[in-house]
């Protein structure tokens, strides 16, 4: 019994030695699984081979568009200026450089905002009103007895229009329309500017002369009314003749332009009536010695700028979208390009940016454009600003379709794109189309593109 119990108290011994063994033994195969050297940590630190991006090949529909932000203006922008003084120095209503020396000044201002129409007076200087008439030649001298050209046909088409003259428009400003004109300022409270001082001193002088000559003439003449007083007299009488001829035609040529006139200042001519006095350039006292003033027409365009190769894409007539600050959005028409578009004090947008899908990096001179907005459909607010995008071209239905920077050219020439097959990259000969959006519309040479397929965009 002894000798059994002695042999189970050693075995248990020998199993617990064994066991201590084993697990020394695992434990020093786990530290030393989990043991490096410097070299071998430096190793498993470092990144793995970097290899190419890609991006997967898609099917899309493509609109390429030219998108810029302009501001809201009214259209047709014109300065105001006077042609001349108003009135006549004589008359008292001289002006800079006029032989009085009395210098003009506004005695009432344009009100800005408000509608000028055919006939209206503008403004006041030196208590004189300065009117308004449509017509597309400038004014540039007064009109009077006398004078002819476009500008008189202006004059009395206008005049027509308003109901002061039914006479033939000729061209040449007669005693008709000179009463027209009269009607005209009175019915604005104003005296049309008559003949002053000095036209009736001369007209006094011209007549004078003529009176004379004709007494000269009777003085050379025979009692007897017979040409016998000889040589001597027929030279007198013949000299007195001379001076009768001359007086008369000098005072025919003063008639000619005397009467009711229109002073150069007294008249601005505008190509398209009613109008809009958008900006007032003078206030009370000032000599109109410059700019009075801008109008524009009621109708609201919007005025933007596009880089030089997108504008390249525009032309007349295309079709645009606006849209503003507040969300609205209205179709418009691309009325103006380039130098056609009016200048405008105020400026067309000058933060602009331009996507025609071909790129960027463009450094050309920008270009200015104006869309047109139908009547009502967009009210002008101060300093509005609005987003314009205006369709250059759009893909036939859905097409392959890769990012810009997966197509390169090759030597020879050809579109090509990398494709990611396998453990490589392959190239591709493809026809690049249409582009919008930073993708381009790629057409390859039978299923060697498909959408899905990666392509290498960078490395």
């Amino acid at each position: 019994m002894r000798r059994h119990k002695g042999e189970s108290s050693r075995r248990r011994r020998l199993g617990i030695i064994v066991a201590a063994v084993a697990l020394v033994g695992v434990g020093g195969w786990f530290a030393g699984s989990r043991m490096q050297s410097p070299a071998d940590a430096a190793a498993a630190h470092r990144p793995p081979k970097a290899g190419p991006v890609t991006v997967a090949v898609e099917r899309r529909s493509l609109t390429a568009s030219v998108v810029a932000q302009g501001s809201v203006e009214f259209a047709s922008p014109q300065s105001l200026s006077l042609a001349g003084p108003v009135g006549s120095p004589d008359a008292g209503s001289g002006g800079p450089g006029t032989d009085d020396g009395v210098v003009q000044r506004v005695t009432k201002m344009p009100i800005a905002g408000s509608e000028v129409t055919e006939g209206d007076v503008l403004m006041q200087v030196s208590g004189r009103p300065v009117l308004v008439l449509r017509g597309s030649v400038p004014m540039y001298r007064t009109l009077g007895p006398g004078t002819s050209g476009d500008d008189v046909k202006q004059l009395q088409r206008a005049l027509k229009r308003l109901g002061f003259s039914f006479g033939t428009v000729t061209g040449s400003y007669g005693q008709q329309d000179a009463a027209a004109v009269s009607r005209w300022y009175k019915s604005k409270g104003f005296r049309a500017e008559e003949p002053g001082i000095a036209d009736k001193q001369q007209l006094g002088t011209l007549e004078a002369a003529v009176t004379t000559a004709q007494q000269a003439v009777l003085a050379a003449t025979d009692p007897g009314g017979d040409d016998t007083g000889g040589e001597s007299g027929k030279l007198q009488r013949r000299a007195a003749q001379q001076q009768l001829d001359a007086a008369n035609a000098a005072l025919s040529a003063f008639q000619a332009g005397y009467g009711t006139k229109v002073p150069a200042g007294e008249l601005i001519f505008l190509p398209d009536l009613p109008a809009r006095l958008d900006k007032v350039s003078v206030k009370l006292g000032d000599t109109p010695s410059g700019p009075v003033g801008t109008v524009t027409s009621s109708r609201v365009v919007v005025q933007a700028v596009v880089p030089g190769n997108d504008a390249k894409l525009l032309h007349k007539g295309m079709k645009a979208q606006v849209e503003t600050p507040d969300g609205k959005t209205v179709d418009g028409e691309l009325v103006a390009l380039g130098d056609d578009v009016p200048k405008s004090d105020a400026g067309a947008g000058t933060d602009s940016a331009g996507t025609s899908g071909g790129g960027s990096g463009d450094a050309s001179a920008p270009v200015p454009v104006q869309i047109s907005i139908p009547s009502g459909e967009l009210v002008k607010n101060a300093d509005e600003s609005a987003k314009v995008t205006i369709k250059v071209g759009a893909s036939d239905g859905e097409v392959l379709t890769v990012p810009i920077a997966a197509l390169h050219t090759s030597a020879d020439g050809q579109a090509r794109v990398q494709v990611r097959r396998g453990g490589g990259v392959v190239d591709v000969p493809v026809k690049a189309g249409l582009s919008a959006e930073g993708q381009v519309e790629v057409t390859p040479t039978g299923d060697a593109l498909k959408a899905g397929d990666q392509v290498v965009v960078g490395q």
